[in-house]
């Protein structure tokens, strides 16, 4: 029997389900892998918004992390939500010793509804930790937070956001980030930019999409991320698994069916 990549997935627990780490072990079961998890915060959460969070303490996730690592062949991580600098910090001392492959980390800040998922001491060590993830996944507004930028406008025409998207890739590769897919979906169209930093110079290539009208994108940050892990773990190169990851995406937001009265969660069966 075929046994599954194994995929690591370090976040919050959302009780809808929508996104974390409950969302990261459908996404993982739809692409065939097999979902490990370690939380990182308990929150009051519903399609409505996040109404409170619990971080949990550092020491335990660090405990967590070690008996999964010493336990398993981990082939991809998807860190999401940490909540606190104290589990930040944690994370990252786990991610430099174990230095597992394959970590698309997904700089979780803000909730969509606006809540703070992070403080500023877990911001601080997250900058740090770009440097040992094989990824990073950010949204404009993250990319923004990240190096210190003002926040751009929303729904802008692509060829109008295309310079900003390189000088904010620029920022998080002199944060020493590998590779950067900064995600669109609030751009006309929806593409992704992804931009790769290596020996031979930068290499930028656009991942294009569509503009989806939908009140079924709760968790679709993770899905994208906890997809392009997936796909890694799968043996794809990154240009492949990040267009495969918009596509999965894509299809779950198509075909979810209405959840809860806010923003319902995508169909990461669809």
């Amino acid at each position: 029997m075929r046994v599954p990549p194994v995929v690591l997935t370090i976040a919050g627990y959302d009780p809808s389900s929508g996104a974390g780490v409950t969302a990261d072990v459908k996404t993982a079961a739809a692409l065939g892998c097999y979902a490990v998890t370690c939380i990182t915060a308990l929150t009051v959460q519903s399609s409505q918004g996040v109404f409170h969070v619990r971080s949990l303490e550092g020491k335990l996730v660090a405990q967590i992390l070690k008996a999964l690592a010493e336990d398993l062949q981990i082939s991809a991580v998807r860190v999401g939500m940490l909540g606190s600098g104290e589990v930040a910090a944690a994370v990252a001392k786990f991610l430099e010793e174990a230095r597992l492959p394959n970590v698309v980390l997904d700089p979780v800040i803000r909730s969509s509804s606006g809540a703070a998922l992070l403080d500023e001491h877990g911001l601080h060590v997250l900058r740090q930790m770009i440097s040992l993830c094989d990824v990073i996944t950010p949204n404009i507004a993250e990319a923004a937070i990240l190096t210190g930028s003002e926040p751009m406008a929303d729904n802008l025409d692509w060829e109008a956001a295309l310079p900003e998207l390189r000088r904010l890739a620029a920022g998080l590769h002199d944060l020493q980030a590998k590779n950067i897919v900064i995600t669109g979906g609030h751009l006309r169209p929806a593409n992704d930019y992804l931009s790769s930093k290596g020996p031979a110079g930068t290499h930028e290539e656009v991942i294009p999409g569509t503009r989806i009208e939908s009140r079924s994108t709760h968790g679709t940050g993770c899905g994208f991320a906890t997809s392009v892990a997936c796909h890694l773990a799968k043996g794809m190169e990154l240009s492949q698994a990040t267009r495969a990851a918009k596509e999965f995406v894509a299809r779950a937001i198509r075909s979810a069916y209405p959840m809860g009265k806010g923003s319902g969660p995508i169909n990461h069966f669809g």
